[in-house]
């Protein structure tokens, strides 16, 4: 018995020794800090030890650490605002990070400032102050945003315009009603979600959705962006539904049709993608890319006397379009294996056959000259035709170019 309450003597001494030990270093920290903001000195320094103290939770409710903080911080910013005016050398960046770190501050002040008095009331003493200051400097987070944007530091831009847009839900600015009265929200919440997509953070793109679209300069942009998160999260649906309001909204715009019609094309919704190019025809019958998507379509839905025609128009338009002449030499071969399908020895039917084998051929050539790296689109359909067409020397050199990429396939 007597070792054990020996034990509990020395722990309680122990305890009795230690919190003064603490309180003391505490205070002579708080001190030291005190002579460095009075002297304009080591205000990093100053801000680093109060950023310590409050590390330990139970400082996290003192208020002189917090003010201290505050205002090591505040000096920097100031002395960092003083050199640019004054156009002295200064990394401008620390404008703007000295700006979010004394919101961040004051932010969580007020979090302590808003606890209950011993009679429960809640009588916040610094909010109306502090509140007034940050105020004044809140387009310093919106300007430091797009400043990190233009250095490609998203990261940090991304910080900048949250605290930015979150400002509006913070207690301490409940007097300035910002989500109905900034007019810069629905720009700040696009600038974020920027942002988010360049970091290709899903999360951060899709948190201020719902502003960011109210932002009409960059709407079409802001579908784009959603389009890509929603693809990279394999939301089929959500994908697909930004493609059709994109292009419901600007039918023009470069992003929105091809991937719809490709989408459509690849789920085999032929009747989505005949409708979709007649939408798209209808408000640009001149688009060479409306009228080489509702080509291809055509293609694919054995559509091939229509195919034809608009490859037609095409060539007249443009004869540069290396697709056009893969369509328009497809849409005579797959004519011509039509007939060779049903082929019953009429000579009527060989000579048809031969003739659009025939009429296919320059099409296809041309386009393997063009892009001769896509053997997998033009090797078997000239092969087809070099062989009905009993073209001895041009068969026996794609028959040996095909075998020889079969062998590469399979080593």
């Amino acid at each position: 018995m007597k070792r054990k309450s020996l034990y509990v003597v020395v722990i309680v001494i122990a305890f009795l020794v230690f919190v003064p030990t603490t309180s003391m270093a505490q205070r002579k920290e708080i001190s030291q800090a005190k002579e460095w903001l009075k002297k304009n000195q080591n205000l990093d320094k100053a801000q680093q030890s109060m950023e310590k103290l409050l590390k330990d939770s139970a400082n996290r409710e003192n208020e002189k650490i917090w003010l201290l903080l505050f205002d090591a911080v505040k000096k920097q910013y100031e002395q960092v605002n003083e050199r640019l005016y004054l156009k002295q050398k200064q990394d401008t960046s620390q404008l703007f990070t000295h700006t979010l770190k004394m919101f961040q501050v004051l932010e969580s002040m007020d979090s302590l400032d808003m606890q209950p008095n011993k009679k429960g009331e809640v009588k916040p003493k610094y909010r109306k102050e502090h509140a007034q200051y940050l105020n004044v400097l809140r387009p310093n987070l919106y300007n430091g945003g797009l400043f990190f944007i233009r250095k490609k530091d998203f990261a940090q831009a991304y910080r900048l315009l949250e605290a930015y847009i979150d400002c509006g839900r913070q207690p301490l600015f409940s007097a300035y009603n910002y989500n109905e009265k900034d007019k810069r929200l629905p720009a700040a919440s696009y600038w974020a979600v920027y942002c988010g997509y360049k970091n290709h953070d899903t999360k951060a793109t899709l948190r201020h959705t719902y502003l960011a679209l109210k932002d009409t300069v960059h709407y079409n942009l802001m579908l784009q962006y959603l389009a890509e998160t929603y693809l990279l999260e394999k939301d089929t649906a959500r994908y697909v539904g930004s493609l059709e309001e994109g292009f419901r909204h600007s039918p023009k715009f470069p992003y929105f049709f091809p991937r719809l019609i490709n989408y459509y094309s690849s789920t085999k919704q032929w009747d989505r993608a005949l409708a979709l190019t007649d939408s798209a025809l209808a408000i640009d019958p001149k688009s060479q890319v409306f009228l080489f998507a509702r080509s291809s379509v055509l293609l694919n839905t054995g559509h091939y006397k229509e195919c034809l025609a608009i490859c037609d128009t095409l060539f007249a338009m443009n004869d540069s379009l290396n697709g056009t002449y893969l369509n328009a030499g497809l849409a005579w071969f797959n004519r011509a294996v039509g007939v060779n399908k049903k082929y019953n020895t009429k000579k009527s039917d060989r000579e048809k056959m031969q003739s659009y084998y025939a009429k296919a051929l320059p099409y296809l050539e041309e386009y393997r000259k063009r892009c001769p790296n896509n053997q997998d689109e033009w090797a078997l359909p000239l092969y087809t035709i070099y062989l009905n067409l009993n073209k001895g020397k041009e068969f026996d050199e794609i028959d040996q170019l095909i075998r020889n990429r079969n062998k590469q396939k399979t080593k």
